[in-house]
């Protein structure tokens, strides 16, 4: 078998996917016209056109723009939804997804609507299609940490649906240090806890993350290698790194895929796992993510498989539901 097709063979997991970043155009579309609301697009092809951002904060102009049509529990359903057909597609058989109610909630949207439209399409995904996935609620970082506190007051009704909570949006001037005591009580809570980091932000976000908010997991985290301490540290713990391979090209954390450092980590023994982030606007889900790694870094079979491995270590699920898959995986 050969680099492409085992990549369309590998069970994989998926550990780091803003639900909100998979919204497609014509999903958006849709549903604006349904709900009778005004977007700044006419068209799907304008909407594709606005898809071509050039910076980050571009890229959050129509993120939010697009945020903005979601307003009943349906319209999150059918969102997610949208992900999981892609998940099938790509062999994604657990997915642990990133949503950001305070995007929605700030704008009179309950926390109940947005979680249960997502929940009912997890139950439904695992049903029909196969798919098991577990629910991560995000803190916007640049939002105070009374707002974080207030959002987590909200989670604490569902906690039985919400598996961790993680911490999103501009990285760079909201350190992790900024929401130490809003994640102690989350702990404290019984969650589980993931954080964005270095990614635009600097080697020392990654220390507050784990030392200050005690992570599960770093998300990004591709930056750790300009501290040999630190990359040294996450070798030593084995702690996982979500890293997105299109969304850096895209973000420009990263000028060409060929200099990307993920093949460069995974040998030195960095629990790296590829993901999509926010795959409608980054250029392209699961697979595509795999393939541009594996075009521009020349990877082998062997790790290939090691990343879809790591990508099931590095979950929340069961340890019997991981061994199955890691057993499938070196089977192939």
């Amino acid at each position: 078998m050969n680099q492409v097709e085992l990549i369309r063979a590998l069970p994989k997991a998926e550990l780091h996917v803003h639900i909100e970043g998979t919204f497609e155009p014509e999903l958006m579309f849709k549903i604006a016209q349904r709900n009778h609301i005004q977007i700044p697009y006419q068209s799907i092809e304008e909407i594709k056109q606005a898809y071509n951002f050039h910076n980050l904060q571009s890229f959050l102009d129509i993120y939010y723009a697009g945020a903005n049509v979601l307003v009943h529990e349906q319209d999150f359903y059918d969102l997610a939804w949208a992900y999981f057909e892609k998940c099938a597609e790509d062999k994604v058989v657990h997915t642990e997804m990133f949503f950001d109610p305070q995007t929605h909630t700030e704008r009179g949207v309950e926390f109940a609507t947005v979680l249960n439209g997502l929940k009912r399409a997890c139950l439904d995904a695992k049903d029909q299609l196969g798919i098991s996935s577990q629910l991560i609620m995000c803190f916007l970082r640049h939002l105070s940490e009374e707002d974080a506190f207030k959002t987590l007051e909200q989670a604490l009704a569902f906690k039985d649906d919400i598996i961790a909570v993680g911490l999103d949006s501009s990285e760079v001037g909201h350190p992790p240090s900024k929401f130490e005591r809003v994640f102690a009580k989350a702990r404290e809570a019984g969650f589980l806890i993931v954080a964005h980091a270095g990614e635009e932000g600097p080697p020392e976000y990654v220390w507050e993350a784990l030392d200050l908010l005690k992570v599960n997991r770093v998300d990004h985290g591709v930056r750790s290698d300009e501290d040999p301490d630190l990359l040294q540290r996450l070798i030593d713990e084995k702690m996982p790194l979500t890293v997105c391979p299109l969304s850096n090209l895209k973000l420009c954390v990263v000028d060409d895929m060929a200099e990307h450092n993920i093949h460069r980590l995974l040998k030195q023994g960095v629990h790296v796992t590829i993901n999509s982030d926010d795959p409608s606007y980054f250029g392209g889900y699961m697979n595509d993510n795999f393939l541009a790694v594996h075009h521009a870094l020349n990877l082998s079979n062997d790790e290939l498989k090691q990343l879809a491995i790591n990508s099931f270590e590095a979950s929340f699920i069961e340890q019997a539901e991981k061994q199955k898959w890691i057993a499938a995986i070196q089977q192939l």
